[in-house]
Protein backbone atom coordinates (compact mmCIF):
# COMPACT_ATOMS: atom_id res chain seq x y z
CA UNK A 1 0.00 0.00 0.00
CA UNK A 2 1.58 3.18 -1.36
CA UNK A 3 2.24 5.64 1.98
CA UNK A 4 0.95 9.18 1.34
CA UNK A 5 3.20 12.13 2.75
CA UNK A 6 2.37 14.12 4.93
CA UNK A 7 3.21 17.82 4.60
CA UNK A 8 3.81 20.29 7.07
CA UNK A 9 4.30 23.22 5.11
CA UNK A 10 1.36 25.39 3.62
CA UNK A 11 1.20 25.28 0.06
CA UNK A 12 1.80 28.60 -1.85
CA UNK A 13 -0.90 30.37 -3.04
CA UNK A 14 0.25 32.49 -4.97
CA UNK A 15 3.29 33.31 -7.86
CA UNK A 16 4.95 36.33 -9.08
CA UNK A 17 3.66 38.26 -12.40
CA UNK A 18 6.25 37.43 -14.84
CA UNK A 19 7.90 39.62 -17.99
CA UNK A 20 5.16 38.21 -20.16
CA UNK A 21 1.78 39.41 -17.24
CA UNK A 22 3.25 42.64 -17.49
CA UNK A 23 2.71 43.10 -20.84
CA UNK A 24 -0.12 41.69 -21.01
CA UNK A 25 -1.47 44.43 -18.06
CA UNK A 26 -0.30 46.96 -20.82
CA UNK A 27 -2.35 45.56 -23.74
CA UNK A 28 -5.04 45.63 -21.46
CA UNK A 29 -5.08 48.45 -19.76
CA UNK A 30 -4.87 50.47 -23.75
CA UNK A 31 -8.03 48.44 -24.63
CA UNK A 32 -9.36 50.16 -21.40
CA UNK A 33 -10.59 47.58 -19.51
CA UNK A 34 -10.70 48.11 -15.54
CA UNK A 35 -8.58 46.60 -12.98
CA UNK A 36 -11.13 44.46 -12.17
CA UNK A 37 -11.29 42.88 -15.20
CA UNK A 38 -7.84 42.80 -16.26
CA UNK A 39 -7.44 40.76 -12.89
CA UNK A 40 -9.98 37.88 -14.47
CA UNK A 41 -8.37 37.76 -17.60
CA UNK A 42 -5.11 36.68 -15.69
CA UNK A 43 -6.53 35.05 -13.34
CA UNK A 44 -4.84 36.96 -10.60
CA UNK A 45 -6.46 39.11 -7.58
CA UNK A 46 -7.47 42.62 -8.37
CA UNK A 47 -4.90 43.99 -5.71
CA UNK A 48 -2.30 42.73 -7.25
CA UNK A 49 -3.12 44.04 -10.79
CA UNK A 50 -3.41 47.53 -8.66
CA UNK A 51 -0.08 46.88 -7.01
CA UNK A 52 1.53 46.45 -10.00
CA UNK A 53 0.21 49.20 -11.72
CA UNK A 54 1.20 51.67 -9.61
CA UNK A 55 5.06 49.71 -9.39
CA UNK A 56 5.34 50.03 -13.06
CA UNK A 57 3.57 53.98 -13.34
CA UNK A 58 5.70 56.97 -14.37
CA UNK A 59 5.86 60.55 -15.24
CA UNK A 60 6.11 61.08 -18.95
CA UNK A 61 6.69 64.10 -20.73
CA UNK A 62 4.38 64.97 -23.82
CA UNK A 63 6.47 67.36 -26.89
CA UNK A 64 4.09 70.11 -25.68
CA UNK A 65 5.69 70.14 -22.41
CA UNK A 66 2.84 68.86 -20.45
CA UNK A 67 3.28 65.72 -18.42
CA UNK A 68 1.20 62.79 -18.30
CA UNK A 69 1.10 59.52 -16.45
CA UNK A 70 1.17 55.49 -17.76
CA UNK A 71 2.05 52.54 -16.91
CA UNK A 72 5.18 50.41 -18.42
CA UNK A 73 6.07 46.77 -17.67
CA UNK A 74 9.68 47.25 -18.24
CA UNK A 75 9.66 50.07 -15.49
CA UNK A 76 7.51 47.35 -13.22
CA UNK A 77 9.92 44.30 -14.09
CA UNK A 78 13.05 47.02 -12.95
CA UNK A 79 11.08 47.88 -9.80
CA UNK A 80 10.64 44.04 -8.81
CA UNK A 81 13.94 42.87 -9.92
CA UNK A 82 15.38 45.58 -6.87
CA UNK A 83 12.83 44.35 -4.31
CA UNK A 84 13.92 41.66 -4.93
CA UNK A 85 17.50 41.97 -4.02
CA UNK A 86 16.51 43.09 -0.94
CA UNK A 87 14.54 40.09 0.44
CA UNK A 88 15.66 37.25 2.82
CA UNK A 89 17.72 37.08 5.68
CA UNK A 90 20.52 39.43 5.58
CA UNK A 91 23.54 38.67 7.10
CA UNK A 92 24.87 41.18 9.73
CA UNK A 93 28.68 40.37 8.97
CA UNK A 94 29.28 43.86 7.52
CA UNK A 95 27.90 45.66 10.66
CA UNK A 96 29.54 43.56 13.21
CA UNK A 97 33.45 43.46 11.29
CA UNK A 98 34.84 45.10 14.31
CA UNK A 99 33.47 42.61 16.58
CA UNK A 100 34.68 39.33 14.15
CA UNK A 101 37.75 40.43 14.10
CA UNK A 102 38.05 40.88 18.09
CA UNK A 103 36.32 37.13 17.82
CA UNK A 104 39.42 35.58 15.35
CA UNK A 105 42.26 36.94 17.47
CA UNK A 106 40.99 35.53 20.57
CA UNK A 107 40.04 32.27 19.45
CA UNK A 108 43.02 31.88 17.02
CA UNK A 109 45.55 33.71 19.39
CA UNK A 110 44.34 33.15 22.79
CA UNK A 111 42.23 29.64 21.86
CA UNK A 112 39.15 30.96 23.38
CA UNK A 113 35.76 29.23 22.70
CA UNK A 114 33.14 31.11 20.41
CA UNK A 115 31.28 31.12 23.36
CA UNK A 116 33.56 32.68 26.08
CA UNK A 117 34.31 35.66 23.26
CA UNK A 118 30.62 36.43 22.87
CA UNK A 119 29.93 36.03 27.01
CA UNK A 120 32.86 38.05 27.98
CA UNK A 121 31.70 41.09 25.06
CA UNK A 122 28.18 40.90 26.86
CA UNK A 123 29.75 40.95 30.30
CA UNK A 124 32.27 43.56 29.67
CA UNK A 125 30.30 45.73 27.20
CA UNK A 126 33.06 46.13 24.93
CA UNK A 127 30.67 46.56 22.27
CA UNK A 128 26.71 47.55 21.64
CA UNK A 129 23.70 44.81 21.08
CA UNK A 130 23.77 45.89 17.26
CA UNK A 131 27.85 45.49 16.48
CA UNK A 132 27.99 41.93 17.83
CA UNK A 133 26.36 38.34 17.66
CA UNK A 134 25.50 35.91 19.56
CA UNK A 135 27.00 32.48 20.02
CA UNK A 136 25.08 30.49 17.61
CA UNK A 137 25.49 33.05 15.06
CA UNK A 138 29.07 33.32 15.43
CA UNK A 139 29.40 29.29 15.01
CA UNK A 140 27.26 30.06 11.60
CA UNK A 141 29.63 32.38 10.52
CA UNK A 142 32.59 29.93 11.02
CA UNK A 143 30.55 27.11 9.06
CA UNK A 144 30.49 29.51 6.69
CA UNK A 145 33.70 30.53 6.66
CA UNK A 146 32.79 34.58 6.70
CA UNK A 147 35.41 34.68 9.29
CA UNK A 148 39.52 32.83 9.33
CA UNK A 149 38.32 30.48 11.50
CA UNK A 150 38.04 26.99 10.66
CA UNK A 151 36.08 24.28 12.75
CA UNK A 152 39.25 22.31 13.10
CA UNK A 153 40.31 25.44 15.23
CA UNK A 154 37.79 24.53 17.73
CA UNK A 155 38.79 21.80 20.16
CA UNK A 156 35.45 21.11 21.39
CA UNK A 157 33.01 21.63 18.96
CA UNK A 158 31.68 18.13 19.71
CA UNK A 159 28.66 16.53 21.57
CA UNK A 160 29.41 14.44 24.55
CA UNK A 161 27.23 11.76 25.59
CA UNK A 162 26.43 11.58 29.05
CA UNK A 163 28.15 8.93 31.19
CA UNK A 164 25.62 6.56 33.29
CA UNK A 165 26.59 6.78 37.02
CA UNK A 166 27.20 2.92 37.19
CA UNK A 167 29.52 2.28 40.28
CA UNK A 168 31.61 -0.61 40.52
CA UNK A 169 33.09 -2.13 43.63
CA UNK A 170 35.87 -4.19 42.58
CA UNK A 171 38.02 -1.73 43.85
CA UNK A 172 38.88 -0.73 47.26
CA UNK A 173 38.37 3.01 48.64
CA UNK A 174 41.49 4.42 49.94
CA UNK A 175 39.65 6.18 52.50
CA UNK A 176 36.18 8.28 52.92
CA UNK A 177 33.72 7.38 50.13
CA UNK A 178 32.24 10.54 47.89
CA UNK A 179 28.74 9.72 49.15
CA UNK A 180 30.21 11.09 52.58
CA UNK A 181 30.72 14.26 50.87
CA UNK A 182 28.98 16.90 52.77
CA UNK A 183 26.12 19.35 50.74
CA UNK A 184 28.26 22.26 51.16
CA UNK A 185 30.68 20.56 49.05
CA UNK A 186 28.49 18.86 46.65
CA UNK A 187 26.88 22.30 45.50
CA UNK A 188 29.98 24.76 45.40
CA UNK A 189 28.67 27.24 47.64
CA UNK A 190 31.12 27.17 50.28
CA UNK A 191 35.03 27.93 49.20
CA UNK A 192 38.16 26.18 49.64
CA UNK A 193 37.05 22.40 48.67
CA UNK A 194 39.13 20.65 45.69
CA UNK A 195 39.06 18.05 42.99
CA UNK A 196 42.24 16.74 42.58
CA UNK A 197 44.33 14.37 39.40
CA UNK A 198 47.39 13.55 37.93
CA UNK A 199 48.27 14.37 33.88
CA UNK A 200 50.78 11.62 32.41
CA UNK A 201 53.26 12.44 30.09
CA UNK A 202 54.98 9.60 28.38
CA UNK A 203 54.25 6.41 30.27
CA UNK A 204 58.07 5.91 31.48
CA UNK A 205 60.73 7.83 32.37
CA UNK A 206 58.92 10.90 33.11
CA UNK A 207 57.45 13.60 35.37
CA UNK A 208 53.60 13.93 36.38
CA UNK A 209 51.25 16.85 37.09
CA UNK A 210 49.41 16.75 39.78
CA UNK A 211 46.29 19.53 39.32
CA UNK A 212 44.22 20.97 41.35
CA UNK A 213 40.50 22.55 41.21
CA UNK A 214 38.91 24.72 43.69
CA UNK A 215 35.08 23.82 42.93
CA UNK A 216 33.61 27.08 43.24
CA UNK A 217 35.86 29.44 42.05
CA UNK A 218 37.05 27.11 38.91
CA UNK A 219 40.61 27.86 39.29
CA UNK A 220 43.58 25.33 38.64
CA UNK A 221 46.86 24.93 39.99
CA UNK A 222 49.42 22.98 38.03
CA UNK A 223 52.41 21.47 39.98
CA UNK A 224 55.20 19.19 38.70
CA UNK A 225 55.49 15.51 40.13
CA UNK A 226 58.88 13.80 40.05
CA UNK A 227 56.93 10.90 39.95
CA UNK A 228 53.59 9.21 39.96
CA UNK A 229 53.54 8.27 43.41
CA UNK A 230 52.44 9.44 47.02
CA UNK A 231 56.08 10.64 48.45
CA UNK A 232 55.87 13.05 45.53
CA UNK A 233 52.95 13.97 45.73
CA UNK A 234 53.36 14.82 49.90
CA UNK A 235 56.56 16.57 48.72
CA UNK A 236 54.66 18.98 46.66
CA UNK A 237 52.13 19.63 49.45
CA UNK A 238 54.91 20.54 51.65
CA UNK A 239 55.70 23.87 48.94
CA UNK A 240 52.12 24.75 48.68
CA UNK A 241 51.58 24.95 52.52
CA UNK A 242 54.72 26.96 52.49
CA UNK A 243 53.72 28.77 49.84
CA UNK A 244 50.19 29.54 51.62
CA UNK A 245 51.46 29.50 55.29
CA UNK A 246 48.35 30.19 57.75
CA UNK A 247 45.94 30.78 54.78
CA UNK A 248 46.75 26.98 54.09
CA UNK A 249 44.00 25.44 56.10
CA UNK A 250 41.06 28.29 55.46
CA UNK A 251 41.82 27.77 51.23
CA UNK A 252 42.16 24.03 51.52
CA UNK A 253 38.93 22.68 53.21
CA UNK A 254 38.86 19.16 51.42
CA UNK A 255 39.74 17.29 48.49
CA UNK A 256 38.32 15.17 46.44
CA UNK A 257 40.39 12.59 44.58
CA UNK A 258 40.13 9.02 42.87
CA UNK A 259 41.55 6.08 44.31
CA UNK A 260 44.84 6.20 42.92
CA UNK A 261 48.18 5.00 44.81
CA UNK A 262 49.95 8.31 44.41
CA UNK A 263 46.54 9.75 46.17
CA UNK A 264 47.31 7.47 49.52
CA UNK A 265 48.47 9.76 52.10
CA UNK A 266 46.26 12.80 51.47
CA UNK A 267 44.45 12.61 55.07
CA UNK A 268 47.97 13.33 56.46
CA UNK A 269 47.92 17.07 55.40
CA UNK A 270 45.17 18.15 57.53
CA UNK A 271 42.84 18.23 55.81
CA UNK A 272 39.47 16.21 54.54
CA UNK A 273 39.71 13.99 51.81
CA UNK A 274 36.95 11.83 50.02
CA UNK A 275 37.93 9.16 47.38
CA UNK A 276 35.36 8.89 44.06
CA UNK A 277 34.14 5.21 43.34
CA UNK A 278 35.95 3.17 41.32
CA UNK A 279 36.07 4.07 37.53
CA UNK A 280 33.59 7.43 37.84
CA UNK A 281 35.95 9.91 36.57
CA UNK A 282 32.60 11.77 36.19
CA UNK A 283 32.70 12.40 40.18
CA UNK A 284 35.67 14.91 39.82
CA UNK A 285 33.85 16.32 36.53
CA UNK A 286 35.44 19.86 37.34
CA UNK A 287 38.89 18.62 37.85
CA UNK A 288 38.56 16.36 34.64
CA UNK A 289 37.27 19.15 32.23
CA UNK A 290 40.67 21.65 33.33
CA UNK A 291 42.71 18.43 32.22
CA UNK A 292 41.00 18.58 28.99
CA UNK A 293 42.07 21.86 28.47
CA UNK A 294 45.69 21.29 29.82
CA UNK A 295 45.52 18.22 27.08
CA UNK A 296 45.19 21.04 24.08
CA UNK A 297 49.10 21.95 25.11
CA UNK A 298 50.35 18.27 26.59
CA UNK A 299 48.63 16.03 24.35
CA UNK A 300 49.66 12.30 25.98
CA UNK A 301 52.58 10.91 24.54
CA UNK A 302 54.35 14.27 25.27
CA UNK A 303 57.19 14.33 27.69
CA UNK A 304 56.43 16.39 30.45
CA UNK A 305 59.94 16.59 31.78
CA UNK A 306 60.83 19.39 28.44
CA UNK A 307 58.82 21.59 29.41
CA UNK A 308 60.18 24.58 31.64
CA UNK A 309 58.38 26.21 34.59
CA UNK A 310 57.77 28.98 32.86
CA UNK A 311 55.62 27.07 30.19
CA UNK A 312 53.67 25.22 32.82
CA UNK A 313 52.48 28.28 34.88
CA UNK A 314 51.89 29.72 31.00
CA UNK A 315 49.53 26.84 30.48
CA UNK A 316 47.95 27.50 34.01
CA UNK A 317 47.64 31.23 33.86
CA UNK A 318 45.57 30.18 30.88
CA UNK A 319 43.04 28.14 32.24
CA UNK A 320 42.26 30.40 35.13
CA UNK A 321 41.60 33.49 32.81
CA UNK A 322 39.73 32.36 30.03
CA UNK A 323 36.01 33.42 30.99
CA UNK A 324 33.54 30.62 31.32
CA UNK A 325 29.66 30.36 31.10
CA UNK A 326 29.47 28.88 34.53
CA UNK A 327 30.82 31.57 36.25
CA UNK A 328 28.71 34.09 34.58
CA UNK A 329 31.91 34.89 32.11
CA UNK A 330 34.01 36.12 34.60
CA UNK A 331 37.35 34.40 34.84
CA UNK A 332 38.71 31.51 37.56
CA UNK A 333 40.95 34.06 38.79
CA UNK A 334 38.80 37.06 39.25
CA UNK A 335 36.93 34.73 41.47
CA UNK A 336 39.44 33.24 43.73
CA UNK A 337 40.81 36.47 44.20
CA UNK A 338 37.94 37.75 45.23
CA UNK A 339 37.48 35.07 47.70
CA UNK A 340 41.18 35.20 49.00
CA UNK A 341 40.38 39.24 49.88
CA UNK A 342 37.01 38.00 51.61
CA UNK A 343 38.80 35.97 53.77
CA UNK A 344 41.98 38.26 54.21
CA UNK A 345 39.45 41.08 55.78
CA UNK A 346 38.46 38.28 58.30
CA UNK A 347 41.80 38.21 59.76
CA UNK A 348 42.55 41.21 62.60
CA UNK A 349 45.51 43.16 61.12
CA UNK A 350 45.44 42.30 57.73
Amino acid sequence: MALTRKDTTSPRTFKHLSEFDRGKIKALLEEGLSLAQIARKLGRHRSTIGREIKRGTTTQLRSDLTTYEAYFPETGQAVYENNRLSCGKRIKALQVEPFLQYAEKMILKEKWSPDAVVGIAKRKNMFDKSSMVCTNTLYNYIDKRILNVRNIDLPLKTRRKHKKSVVRQNKKLLGKSISERPESVNNRKEFGHWEIDTVIGKRSNDNVLMTLTERKTRKNLIYRLEGNDAKSVKKVFSQIKEKFGSLFIRLFKSITADNGSEFAGLDRQGIDVYYAHPYSAWERGTNERHNGLIRRFIPKGKAIKDLTLEQIKRIENWCNNLPRKVLGYYTPSELFNDEIQCILETIPGM
